[in-house]
């Protein structure tokens, strides 16, 4: 058989990034038919947006490093197959519980998948520029989610069978993505060591640089989890507004704007991205407490522009650090161990926001997530500063 070349294994791992943010944003939009049809409160949602997160969670720190031992293809075949099957599972459920499993093995299939595929996207990199592979996966990881709002907006708006028709379209770019990883080169190690649970860890010499690339990377996913798990719950109950193609829409302009923001960012350094994802990050939370609280649509969609910006600065400029400073040999395992700390805390402001919605309000929800967030991008800043005081290996290797 043929096999790809270097230039067709990176794409093919960007695919794949692709594949992992479409399974995952695939439900977003219709969370609120799922709370009509069985009677679902706000917590009960976002519990099920967070199993995603909490599987991650799981299956992050033992088996984050099994691309690093087994090859990046093999692994992002055995996460593209646990994708493939959440889609069967989510385009049949006939109850809430199925939604779980459906996010689990999602979950699981991102935690094998994404580490995977973010290496792979860094070794197989073809450009002068070492940065175009953080850009690229944010791109990539963008036009997913943006495809899977969307689509799943209208499918919902305009064809029978409203919660069948995204995880079809999910089924269909697995089998797609699969193919195309399998025909990309083998890239086992020539010596493969024995596989054992792996303690997360970080190596030593930058520990201030991943904290704050962990940091910056987890804002992004921290803001994400309100606009995925309640967004359209937000446009429904703030604005009164039920047309699943139009909340779709709203919700695919934000990952719509991440991307196109992606293309631009290549030539900054790292640590100027995530100041600036951190500042922008700030207006998008005023901007999403004032959407809240006005009930406005042109806020709502300030919010989604603003807040993608923000995400794919902090997103990309929190990879583009920990890319520059991660050795290869603990690649895998540092990209794993990242996502495990951004995802935790994605689940935990998923279920936060959640469980005060249902016991007191939405809106204090939204409000009270929007401060401890702000704390979170005022840590952000002090590390930055203070390591730019210590001149620690994270200024020298990030202005390099």
């Amino acid at each position: 058989m043929n096999r790809l070349g270097r230039r067709g294994a990176f794409w093919s791992a960007a695919s794949v990034l692709g594949l992992s943010l479409w399974s995952s944003g695939a439900p977003s939009v219709l969370y609120p038919l799922y709370a009509v049809k069985w009677d679902l409160p706000p917590v009960a949602v976002t519990t099920v947006f967070a199993t995603y997160q909490l599987a991650l969670v799981v299956v992050l720190p033992l088996f984050g490093n099994l691309s690093d031992l087994f090859g990046r293809r093999r692994i992002m075949l055995a996460g593209i197959a646990l994708m493939a099957a959440s889609a069967i599972v989510f385009a049949f459920a006939p109850n809430v519980a199925f939604l779980y499993v459906g996010r689990v093995l999602q979950g699981a299939g991102a935690g094998l998948a994404m580490g995977a595929a973010t290496a792979s996207l860094i070794e197989n990199n073809t450009s002068r520029n070492p940065r175009s592979a953080s850009t690229v996966a944010t791109v990539a990881t963008a036009t997913g989610l943006t495809f899977a709002l969307l689509l799943s907006g209208l499918f919902a708006e305009h064809l029978p069978r409203p919660l069948l028709w995204s995880y079809i379209v999910l089924l269909v770019l697995a089998v797609t993505a699969g193919a195309a990883v399998w025909a990309t080169p083998d890239d086992r190690p020539l010596m493969t060591k024995r596989w054992r649970p792996q303690v997360p860890f970080v190596p030593t010499g930058f520990r201030t640089g991943f904290v704050i690339s962990t940091l910056s990377v987890s804002l992004a996913y921290c803001v994400g989890a309100i606009f995925l798990s309640l967004g359209a719950h937000m446009i429904d109950q703030f604005t009164h507004n039920e047309n699943t193609a139009l909340v779709g829409s709203l919700l695919a302009t934000s990952s719509a704007c991440i991307g196109v923001t992606g293309l631009f960012l290549p030539r900054f350094h790292a640590r100027a991205l995530i100041w600036a994802g951190t500042a922008l990050t700030l207006v998008s939370l005023a901007l999403m407490a004032a959407a809240s609280g006005f009930g406005s649509l042109p806020l709502f969609l300030g919010w989604c522009v603003v807040g993608g910006i923000a995400y794919a600065l902090a997103f990309t400029g929190g990879l583009g650090l920990i890319n520059d400073l991660s050795p290869t040999h603990h690649r895998g395992a540092t990209l794993s161990f990242l996502y495990l700390v951004a995802y935790t805390l994605q689940a935990a402001t998923a279920i936060g926001v959640g469980a005060v919605a249902t016991v007191v309000s939405l809106s204090t929800a939204v409000g009270a997530a929007a401060i401890v967030l702000a704390v979170l991008c005022e840590a952000v800043a002090v590390l930055l500063l203070t390591s730019r005081r210590t001149a620690t290996p994270l200024t020298n290797l990030a202005a390099s």
